[in-house]
């Protein structure tokens, strides 16, 4: 299979019309001849681990909306995302494929360019914006639910190309965008601007840049000196006042939304009185204010803890929203995260356990194929259609394609993906004979390789510099991947290589090169 032609093949497998899946599926949830099919709202965090919330075991943050919507549809307790960082693991979700055969496998930004990470160069020069594009004509869950008759938006972060390529949301399906085209822009939020559509709206926001420091000789303890890192529009505001009118617009259809937020990714930034809220709560802290990349913060734990629970309040304000319209009943609401935890002078997931009950320290979150990288929390609920349950089937990114096909009631394109509808409705459903990652080099790390086969997960480090040791961990009794036991599964481990073998595709860009070394045969 060329997966570089997947576009094309995919584009002829679409848009036929499964009519028996829907009426299956209508049948099921008791819906009348003729009712609309339900609505998707799928919602993204950036950088939110799995124990993040409450239900997940979170015991210093509050999440009661999100734990909320877990008490009343699924909680998924082994569900992954695409890939341990964020352009890859869009790539994978937008696409259904895995990241042996996705286009985009580690973030690009394009550093030819010029000077990619400054906001105040950006903001002049907009060919500095985004990342590595996606290839013109990609098949993603948006043109596929477009076709399908859905009026579809992406509200929050893009991530996927810049606005000068050819792979902005509206090029890739969605009718409607709004919010931040280029991943780097999105770690300052208070921004100088935003993106409807393809279009800036410039914000009066004041002038900064990353890595900006104090002002010399600023009490770094003293709150009223880090009033210049705060602006008139706190994006997260501006993004959720666009999904209220983007419903609202379109309440009299169906409609699919991705509402794609930059919490809690760093730079770590919140509204005053729910940062307050938890200084309270913790007691005080010392501040970061010399590391690198971000702003200062005066209280980095309790501006985390801040920025995830005003996210969970604006989804109760969602919630609220949609039942207001009438529209609660009939939307299923996903919630999950693009990747896992990071561990940074400013967020410390290791005193919030934010990976539980994975490990939450540096090397195994975020940027890793450890469990605390990877594994995400997902929640999936349909107003009082849903049988509440937690599920441990073993899925990841590339599903949500199929299933939203399902849901829709069209054939899904080719994808490395199952639809998990059967695991929703209470029936059997169909297990993957296996999944599989591949993550590049990416800064300090020489590259990983992973696969889980029911509960067995082999992984291999430094895979660029030859390695072929595959270690091997049973993730169901061992979580925290302590106890290697490939040494007592040889048989498996030859399996899992040969899993490897039947999984990865070569691809052009240098950034996404992985050589892979196999074992020879003993």
């Amino acid at each position: 299979m060329n997966y570089n032609k997947i576009a094309t093949l995919t584009t002829l497998l679409c848009g036929t019309a499964a009519l028996s899946d829907f009426d299956a599926l209508a049948a099921s949830q008791k819906i009348s001849k003729g009712a609309k099919r339900p609505n998707v709202i799928f919602i993204l965090l950036d950088d939110a681990g799995y124990g993040d919330f409450g239900c997940y075991g979170q015991t210093k943050i509050e999440t009661p909306n999100i734990d909320a919507l877990a008490s009343q549809g699924i909680r998924f307790t082994d569900m992954y995302a695409g890939a341990p960082v964020s352009a890859p693991s869009r790539c994978c979700l937008m696409t259904g494929l895995h990241s042996g055969h996705s286009q985009i496998r580690s973030n690009d930004e394009m550093l030819s360019r010029g000077n990619v990470w400054s906001i105040n160069a950006m903001r002049e020069n907009p060919e500095l914006e985004g990342q590595a594009p996606l290839a013109e004509g990609t098949t993603t869950i948006a043109t596929v639910m477009r076709d399908a008759g859905y009026r579809t938006a992406m509200i929050g972060k893009w991530g996927l190309g810049g606005p000068t390529s050819k792979s902005t949301p509206t090029d890739m399906g969605f009718d409607y965008f709004y919010g931040y085209m280029c991943q780097r822009m999105a770690q300052c939020y208070y921004p100088p601007f935003l993106y409807n559509n393809k279009e800036r709206e410039y914000i009066s926001n004041p002038r900064m840049d990353l890595g900006d420091k104090l002002d010399k000789g600023a009490d770094p303890y003293n709150l009223e000196s880090y009033k210049k890192f705060k602006g008139d529009v706190y994006s997260p505001d501006a993004i959720y006042n666009h999904i209220e009118t983007f419903i609202d617009d379109n309440r009299n259809q169906e409609f699919f939304l991705m509402w794609t937020t930059t919490v809690p990714h760093s730079a770590l930034t919140a509204p005053d009185e729910w940062v307050a809220k938890y200084v309270e709560k913790f007691g005080d802290e010392e501040p970061v204010y010399r590391g690198k990349g971000y702003f200062p913060t005066r209280y980095p734990k309790a501006t985390y803890a801040a920025m995830i629970s005003y996210l969970d309040f604006q989804i109760g304000e969602l919630v609220s929203f949609l039942k207001e319209k009438g529209l609660y009943d009939n939307t299923v609401i996903m919630v999950t995260s693009d990747n896992g935890p990071t561990h940074n002078a400013y967020t410390n997931t290791t005193w919030f356990d934010s990976a539980h009950p994975f490990r939450s320290d540096k090397g195994w979150t975020k940027r890793s194929l450890h469990e605390g990288g990877i594994r995400m929390p997902f929640i999936v609920s349909w107003g009082d259609r849903l049988q509440p349950a937690v599920s441990d089937y073993v899925g990841y990114f590339p599903d949500v394609m199929p299933t939203l096909c399902d849901i829709a009631g069209v054939k899904a394109p080719m994808t490395d993906g199952l639809s998990f509808m059967p695991t929703l409705l209470g029936k059997k459903q169909k297990k993957h004979d296996y999944l599989y990652w591949e993550f590049p080099p990416f800064r300090d790390d020489r590259g990983w390789i992973s696969v889980r086969m029911g509960d067995w997960k082999g992984l291999v480090v430094d895979v660029a510099d030859g390695s072929t040791d595959m270690m091997l961990y049973n993730v169901k009794s061992d979580p925290r991947e302590e106890n290697n036991l490939a040494a007592e599964n040889p048989e498996l481990v030859a399996k899992m290589w040969q899993a490897v073998k039947e999984s990865h595709t070569d691809i052009e860009n240098p950034l996404f090169k992985l050589d892979i070394t196999y074992p020879t045969a003993k």
